[in-house]
Formats: C-alpha cells, sequence, structure tokens
C-alpha cells in the first residue's frame, strides 16, 4: 500500500467516526482533496484511489498541470473536477473560469461580473461559492457577512446566467481554542440558513469548511464538504512561482 492510501484509508476512518460522533451519514460529507504545490501525478494518483474532486489554490500553478490531466477530465465515467479555492484577482478571473470547474472563493461583486463574463463566453455554467469571512485575522479573505458588498452580491446572483451558486466557504482561525473553531462553523451554518430563507432564488446546498486539523468540528457543525490536503498527500513546499 502507498503511503497516499495509507493516508487515505486512516483520514476515511477519522471521517467516518467524525461522522457518527454528529450522528450524521458518512454520505453526507464530500472530501475534497486540496492539491495545491503538489505536482500532477499526486493527483493522478488520488485518482486511482477513486477521489474525484480537488482544490488549488492558484490560477497559474493549476494551469501548468492542466496537460497531465486532461485525460481525466474528460473521462466517460467519474471524471475528476478541480476547483479553485484560493483567493482570486478579478484581472485572473477569465482564465480561472476557463481552466477550472469551479470557484469556491468568489468574494466580490466584480469578481462575480467577471467570472459570469468569462463563463458566458466559454459556453460554461460555472459552480461558485461565496466565500465568508469570520475571522478577524488579516490574511484571511472572503466577505464579510453583514456588509454592503455581500448584500450586493447576493441580490444579483441571480441574475448571472453562467454561474451558479452553489453554498459558502470559509477558513477557521489558526491556533485559536477548540471552542472558538466550533463558533466559527456555526456561524457560518446559520449565515447560511438566514441567506437561503432571505434569498430563495439561490441555492445554498454546500458548506465547505474544516480543514486537516478541524474537519471533525467542522463535520460536527454541519459541513458538507471538508478540504483535506496535508492529511492525505503530506506536508507541502511553498509554491515558488507567480500566482
Amino acid at each position: 500500500m502507498t503511503p497516499l492510501a495509507e493516508n487515505l484509508e486512516k483520514l476515511e476512518q477519522a471521517i467516518e467516526a467524525a461522522c457518527r460522533a454528529a450522528g450524521r451519514s458518512r454520505a453526507e460529507v464530500e472530501l475534497m482533496a486540496v492539491s495545491k504545490t503538489f505536482p500532477a501525478a499526486a493527483i493522478i494518483d488520488a485518482a486511482a484511489l477513486r477521489l474525484t474532486l480537488f482544490g488549488e489554490n492558484r490560477v497559474q500553478e493549476f494551469a501548468g498541470k492542466t496537460p497531465e490531466l486532461a485525460p481525466l477530465r474528460e473521462r466517460a465515467e467519474g471524471p475528476i473536477r478541480v476547483h479553485l479555492i484560493g483567493h482570486l484577482q478579478s484581472n485572473k478571473a477569465a482564465r480561472a473560469a476557463e481552466i477550472f470547474d469551479g470557484v469556491d472563493s468568489l468574494d466580490s461583486l466584480r469578481l462575480a461580473e467577471r467570472l459570469n463574463d468569462a463563463a458566458t463566453r466559454y459556453g460554461k455554467r460555472l459552480p461558485v461559492l461565496i466565500e465568508v469571512k469570520l475571522s478577524p485575522e488579516e490574511t484571511k479573505t472572503g466577505l464579510e457577512p453583514s456588509s454592503r458588498e455581500a448584500a450586493q452580491l447576493l441580490e444579483r446572483l441571480p441574475d448571472f446566467a453562467a454561474l451558479e451558486l452553489r453554498g459558502l466557504m470559509t477558513v477557521a482561525p489558526f491556533g485559536v481554542a477548540e471552542s472558538e473553531t466550533l463558533a466559527c462553523f456555526r456561524s457560518l451554518r446559520e449565515l447560511r440558513g438566514r441567506w437561503a430563507a432571505a434569498h430563495p432564488r439561490l441555492r445554498f446546498d454546500v458548506l465547505s469548511m474544516g480543514m486537516s486539523g478541524d474537519f471533525a468540528l467542522a463535520i460536527a457543525e454541519g459541513a458538507t464538504r471538508i478540504r483535506i490536503g496535508t492529511a492525505l498527500f503530506g506536508k507541502r513546499q511553498p509554491w515558488r512561482g507567480p500566482s
């Protein structure tokens, strides 16, 4: 058994245990393998283990992997999907809409407009998640939930025919007490409920929250998608190229 297969087996056991503790079915939680900074070969190996959803942080980094991954993305049965989960500058929206199967870090109306225009040109209906900032850390990106920008985005999204809102995403603060992490995830779940009630034309099925160090807490608070990198692929090397 390869190290990746061993890691996946351990991870699946931990996910199943977290689901049992939360009184949830394992089928309710989607696993996204975060492959940022790892080569295309790592994604190919993971796909051989029946992983089909991957997360990448940078447009240019993933663009370099796309030629090797084309057969997996185009296969008739079980094609892999790759979503952008890192911050996206609006001037890179066109390229992101071209090469990704979804953008999970939508954080402004301007970006939504750019993605919609680009997806329209490519004849795509692009799944998106709104990234919500629920941490005071300056390095965190995302929409402030009570901001005017958030309100404007939610009002306009139904008009963007090439975008399909699927839900929300957040990153919990690092190095805080477990109670603060739980509170962050609970806030996203509660926000989803409020926004879904206020905007019935939009879908909010996906709650993307929880990573290698806190996914069990996220599952306890209702995560439907967890983003796992280190626990699967091991310690990553910093990205050295342009963003």
